[in-house]
């Protein structure tokens, strides 16, 4: 123990010499803080590296004293695949955001909880009869969360009720998205974010746009007039009266700057075009959310039955409810399983699959399609793989939220237990690679560690708000060892992904002692 003396005057006057450990203490703390290089969380942080590993933990320390991590807070921790064993810890313990790493967490719990077989199903449905070939009652499409409903499949549908001998419906077409809450946004979600498709509103009854299956959203693409001062030509696909376009812009001489920008107002789907458009100039595109997607999804099927020729000649024509208990199935849709739906979710980082799937998850365990009840089965699960859920505050499935809070050793926790669950080859799968120039394999990695020993071989999950970045998953050394890696970096004023990639480089090219 370390004591240090120091001398009180009594109150008499005479002086007493005394010692004391605390001050020991603060002076030899105060004597290594004066004369170190480093900083001081990086030595204590790392002082639990073994032998073996000292020369990777001096790489990683190095890393970490860039100066574009001046006034951040970077948590790393590294370990064993085979044993669990932390081999380095950087303020691993500390709790940051996560960012989209919080899909690590709902994918797990869905593949325990769901199961790589999972399908999501979407029904047309009635609760009257055919008589000759008009339906008498009203016409139901109840959704049931399925993200990856396309204009052609509400063709389809529309198709089978022809085939069926409706060529009229003397009745309501009504749309059903009471698998879920009505809750549509998660809590921490900013205005400006529920504009884009990354922000995209939550509901049982959706439709995408495309493969990529942005959920509740449309592409609206912008191009140039025939001639200058005319207006631009604008495209939506698919193609919706759901929303309403304003086109304030204006198509300008050749060679001219493009300012075209592509907005919602907050409430409403009017979506607002403004800015110039120079002749001959590249398109301009923007993936936007649609507010309230079940009519958006209830429009697209509409299209789809007048193009078959079914007629509507109910009293409203279109409007929400619930199915009755004893309607009668006409069609149904089964979505991929989750194995094939996990390439786009986390190789793309898919916001809305994050989110539906948290709803699916309550719906499924508790009978609730909501956030409370899919965060609860996702916290558990969590538990189950032995990560300390008192020390994470999970607020949605997706990484959306700034409130999320998880510390980079349970990050590396979580990806430990994971790879003794059957659906593991699944959840590895659906990771990005590192340098991995297909989009559907490389995913958000594609453009990042594209030479070296990482290329190919680091698999990891990204993560990306503003002053946030993460990346976390699996790496094998050039002695064949597999590690785990989380890092977590908050407070950032710059780009600092080539820093967790030089991390996660020196993973890959690592030798041992």
């Amino acid at each position: 123990m370390i004591r240090f003396c120091y001398h009180a005057i009594r109150g008499d006057g005479t002086v007493e010499k005394k010692r004391s450990w605390k001050w020991g203490v603060l002076l030899f703390l105060a004597a290594v803080l004066a004369f170190s290089p480093m900083q001081w969380g990086q030595v204590n942080q790392s002082a639990g590296a073994d032998e073996e590993y000292a020369g990777l933990a001096n790489q990683v320390n190095q890393i970490l004293q860039d100066k574009r991590l001046d006034g951040a807070l970077a948590g790393v921790s590294i370990r064993k695949a085979d044993s669990g064993e932390v081999i380095y810890d950087h303020f691993g313990d500390v709790r940051l955001k996560p960012a989209s790493n919080t899909k690590l967490f709902s994918s797990t719990a869905a593949l325990e909880t769901l199961g790589e077989d999972y399908q999501f199903s979407t029904e047309v449905l009635t609760d009257g009869k055919l008589s000759g070939k008009v339906l008498q009652g009203n016409l139901y499409l109840k959704g049931k969360g399925d993200p990856t409903l396309l204009q052609e499949d509400f063709e389809q549908f529309a198709a089978e009720l022809k085939s069926q001998g409706i060529q009229k419906v003397k009745g309501d077409l009504i749309g059903d998205d009471t698998w879920y809450d009505d809750e549509r946004l998660s809590e921490d979600l900013t205005w400006k974010d529920e504009i884009y498709y990354y922000g995209g509103q939550v509901s049982a009854l959706t439709a995408s746009p495309n493969e990529d299956y942005d959920a509740g959203s449309v592409i609206v693409e912008v191009n140039p007039g025939d001639q200058a001062g005319s207006e631009t030509k604008v495209t939506l696909a698919p193609y919706t009266d759901y929303v309403n376009i304003i086109n304030k812009t204006t198509t300008v001489a050749a060679g001219q700057k493009k300012t075209v920008s592509i907005t919602r107002e907050h409430g409403s789907n009017d979506i607002i075009i403004e800015g110039e458009m120079p002749l001959e100039g590249s398109r301009t595109r923007e993936w936007i959310a649609v507010w309230e997607p079940s009519g958006y999804a209830l429009d697209l099927f509409e299209n789809a039955l007048l193009a078959e020729g079914i007629q509507l000649i109910g009293k409203h024509k279109m409007a929400m409810g619930k199915t009755p208990e004893e309607s009668t199935l006409l069609a149904e849709r089964k979505s991929m399983p989750l194995r094939e739906l996990f390439i786009p979710f986390m190789k793309l980082s898919n916001n809305g699959h994050g989110e539906i799937l948290a709803k699916e998850m309550g719906r499924v365990v508790s009978g609730e399609g909501s956030w409370d009840a899919g965060i609860e089965v996702m916290e558990g699960v969590a538990a189950d793989l032995g990560v300390d859920t008192d020390t994470i505050q999970l607020r949605d499935a997706s990484g959306m939220s700034h409130v999320n809070l998880v510390p980079a050793n349970e990050i590396s926790q979580l990806l430990y237990a994971a790879q003794n669950k059957d659906w593991y080859d699944t959840f590895l799968t659906s990771l990005p690679v590192a340098g991995a120039a297909d989009r559907m394999v490389g995913g958000t990695l594609r453009n990042r560690m594209k030479t070296g020993a990482a290329t190919g071989n680091v698999t990891a999950k990204t993560g990306s708000l503003t002053a946030v970045s993460s990346l976390s998953g699996y790496a094998t050394t050039k002695d064949g060892e597999k590690l785990i890696f989380s890092i977590v970096i908050n407070n950032d004023l710059t780009t600092v992904t080539p820093i967790e990639d030089a991390i996660a480089t020196a993973i890959a090219e690592y030798e041992g002692e």
